[in-house]
C-alpha cells in the first residue's frame, strides 16, 4: 500500500497560524464588547454554548466576520435543517478533545473519564470539524438570527480597601472605566 503524500490535516497547528496572522497584522479581536453576534458566548445548533478554545476562537471570528448570529453548525447540520451554505462562504475549526477506553478483555468503551478497570488503556483524542456561522447560511428559521441582547448595565462600584492600598502602595496609576470586556 502507497504512502499519501498528502501532510495530515492539524487542527491545532492550523488554529495557531491563524492566530499568529491576527497578531501579525495588529488586530486584536479578543480584545472585544460585552456581547459578539447577539450574544454573550458562540453556540452549537441545538443552543449550547461552545466551550475552552472554540468559545475563544468562534467569538474571534464573529466579532472580526461581523456576524450577527451567535450559532454555528456544520455542513450536514444546516443540510438537515434544508438550509445551504452560501457559494465562497469559508468554514471555522473547532476542535474536540475527549478520550477513549479499551479493556484488556478487546472491548472498546468511549468516554470522557470512565476508568472502571485497571486493565483499561486510555487513549485521549483530538477531533476537528469545520463549521459556519448561520450568518453564512441561507434558509434557516428566524430563531438562528435572534435579536441582540441588551449591553449589561455595569454601574461604577466602590474600590475595595486592601486592593486600592496594594495599588497605591506600586505607585501606578489606575482606571476604572471603559465598556470592553
Amino acid at each position: 500500500m502507497a504512502r499519501s503524500r498528502t501532510p495530515k490535516f492539524d487542527a491545532s497547528e492550523v488554529i495557531t497560524n491563524e492566530i499568529i496572522r491576527i497578531i501579525e497584522r495588529g488586530v486584536l479581536p479578543w480584545r472585544k464588547p460585552w456581547t459578539a453576534g447577539g450574544s454573550s458566548r458562540p453556540l452549537r445548533v441545538g443552543g449550547e454554548p461552545y466551550q475552552g478554545v472554540n468559545n475563544f476562537l468562534l467569538t474571534m471570528r464573529t466579532v472580526m466576520a461581523g456576524h450577527s448570529s451567535p450559532f454555528w453548525m456544520t455542513l450536514p447540520q444546516a443540510n438537515a435543517l434544508d438550509a445551504k451554505v452560501r457559494k465562497g462562504e469559508k468554514s471555522s475549526v473547532v476542535v474536540y478533545y475527549g478520550q477513549s477506553r479499551k479493556d484488556a478483555g478487546g472491548e472498546d468503551d468511549r468516554s470522557d473519564g470512565d476508568d472502571r478497570s485497571e486493565d483499561a488503556r486510555i487513549f485521549r483524542f483530538q477531533k476537528s470539524y469545520r463549521v459556519f456561522n448561520a450568518c453564512q447560511i441561507e434558509g434557516l428559521p428566524d430563531s438562528f438570527y435572534p435579536d441582540p441582547e441588551p449591553a449589561p448595565e455595569h454601574p461604577p462600584s466602590e474600590p475595595i480597601p486592601h486592593m486600592q492600598a496594594f495599588f497605591d502602595a506600586i505607585d501606578i496609576t489606575t482606571v476604572f472605566t471603559g465598556t470592553e470586556a
